[in-house]
């Protein structure tokens, strides 16, 4: 299967390693296309000028098109479990709009936390317990 993994840039680190976990298990994947430059200047993803330079708002929307499912990478951040920033939002909306399978690797916060918690819910995520080993349960053919 091909995924897109979508979470927070803070996560570059981590979404290289999920990369390779799930081509070991036999899956397509892609990452944001500045991944590797976030790992070596985790600031950048908070630099307005690069993101606009680099259109990364376009290009991660245009693979999750590309793609049959997204893996959300939703570790804690900002004292939060679970977290999912906005733009990781907008990239579950597109995939829950093109009727992608939607994978979030932790449970998500309350709403009291996080308030935009029941939008995620209603796009019917399947929820990997931590364990992203699981997604073959829930994918056929692999």
């Amino acid at each position: 299967m091909k995924f897109m993994i979508c979470g927070s840039m803070h996560f570059a680190k981590e979404m290289l390693e999920v990369q390779r976990i799930l081509e070991e298990l036999g899956h397509q994947v892609n990452i944001p296309c500045d991944t590797h430059e976030c790992v070596e200047n985790p600031n950048l993803n908070m630099d307005i000028e690069h993101c606009m330079m680099t259109n990364i708002d376009k290009s991660c929307f245009q693979k999750v098109v590309d793609s049959e499912a997204i893996l959300v990478l939703n570790y804690p951040k900002n004292d939060i479990d679970g977290y999912v920033g906005g733009a990781t939002l907008m990239e579950i909306g597109l995939a829950r709009y093109f009727d992608k399978k939607i994978f979030l690797l932790h449970d998500l916060p309350s709403e009291d936390e996080l308030r935009y918690a029941l939008e995620i819910k209603l796009v019917r995520p399947i929820i990997l317990q931590g364990d992203i080993r699981k997604i073959n349960l829930y994918v056929e053919g692999v």
